[in-house]
């Protein structure tokens, strides 16, 4: 067993972390500062308004937590700040490579377009770069509820700032109410702009969302847990190369699984299925991946030479340069 402070010392790369629910209580106060908002006086206070308790009832309950942090995000000082402190927080855990996500259309409440958001999250992730030697991609989120034509013209807005530290995009949101066939010309629209393309899908019981996925030639899949109990579809999606980007305590939180015993490590890693380790919302969740690592060792017998294959799995799948890729496989080779 590896002790916390082991853990932690390990190079890590994460492909599934959401820039509005991984702020840091330091950041959040600077921001509601900017932004004139007042908040709770106590830390505990406000780590209670932003983060959930392991009892909440669902994921709709999870997402109220985001309605305190997305009035704060309106601004470029204010989005350079978030990403900056992202990276500040992943320097102390020596993650070695991040992709960060974030839904642009979601800071255009005080009329940023859709390209300056992208543009002042570009500017911290680099800014960040300089200052704490760890590499980042950013992902642009289009909303699985939201029409075709307002996720295409995301995607035709950021697709510019392909080469320039965007790296890709996803659909998050309600995938119950609008699987993959729903998003499936937006989905189609970014592929066609060149955009890498991860998914959200398998995190609400919707296994079909997955294979729908897989189908339209996507090979990266947030959560996916939806997999479990489901055999043959997990062999479909190892044989095709998928990976997926778990988050445990997020999944947990949500109900996406019931229990620790439900979560499908052992059958996944008995049919080949690519796992990679990650937050999702530090934040939201009161985790960071150090925290995740001390939980796939204690509930599933996660070994450091498996930490190094999961990692191994992300590098792999990371939309990053291939100078980004080999410098950080050889990081990681080195560390394990």
């Amino acid at each position: 067993m590896l002790t916390a402070q082991e853990l932690k010392a390990l190079p890590k790369v994460e492909l599934h972390c959401h820039l509005d629910g991984s702020l840091s209580l330091k950041a959040i106060r600077r921001l509601a500062q900017m932004a004139n908002v007042q908040l709770p006086q106590t830390d505990t206070a406000l780590r209670d308004l932003v983060s959930v308790p392991d009892d909440i009832e669902n994921l709709l309950a999870y997402l109220k937590r985001f309605d305190v942090i997305l009035p704060l995000l309106q601004t470029k000082e204010a989005l350079e700040l978030a990403a900056y402190d992202v990276i500040e927080q992943c320097a102390a855990e020596n993650v070695r490579y991040i992709e960060v996500r974030f839904a642009p259309d979601f800071s255009t409440e005080k009329n940023l377009s859709v390209a300056e958001a992208i543009a002042a999250v570009l500017k911290g992730l680099q800014r960040a770069k300089t200052d704490f030697g760890v590499a980042s991609g950013l992902l642009v989120c289009a909303m699985r509820q939201y029409s075709n034509a307002r996720s295409q013209a995301m995607f035709q807005a950021a697709q510019p700032f392909l080469g320039q530290g965007l790296v890709g995009g996803d659909f998050a949101g309600n995938e119950a109410d609008f699987p993959t066939e729903v998003i499936a010309p937006a989905l189609k629209t970014a592929q066609e702009l060149g955009i890498p393309m991860t998914l959200h899908a398998g995190e609400s019981h919707c296994v079909h969302n997955v294979m729908a996925a897989l189908a339209l030639g996507v090979r990266r899949f947030g959560h996916g847990v939806a997999l479990g109990g489901h055999p043959d579809f997990q062999k479909q999606v190892s044989q095709a190369g998928g990976v997926l980007e778990m988050c445990l305590t997020s999944n947990l939180q949500t109900k996406a699984i019931p229990n620790i015993a439900s979560y499908p490590v052992a059958e996944l890693l008995a049919n080949h299925v690519k796992i990679t380790i990650n937050t999702d919302n530090r934040t939201v969740s009161n985790t960071n991946l150090t925290k995740e690592y001390e939980l796939w060792q204690q509930y599933f017998g996660i070994t450091k030479d498996q930490f190094h294959e999961f990692n191994l799995n992300a590098i792999n799948a990371a939309f990053c340069s291939e100078t980004i890729r080999r410098r950080v496989i050889g990081e990681l080779n080195a560390g394990y």
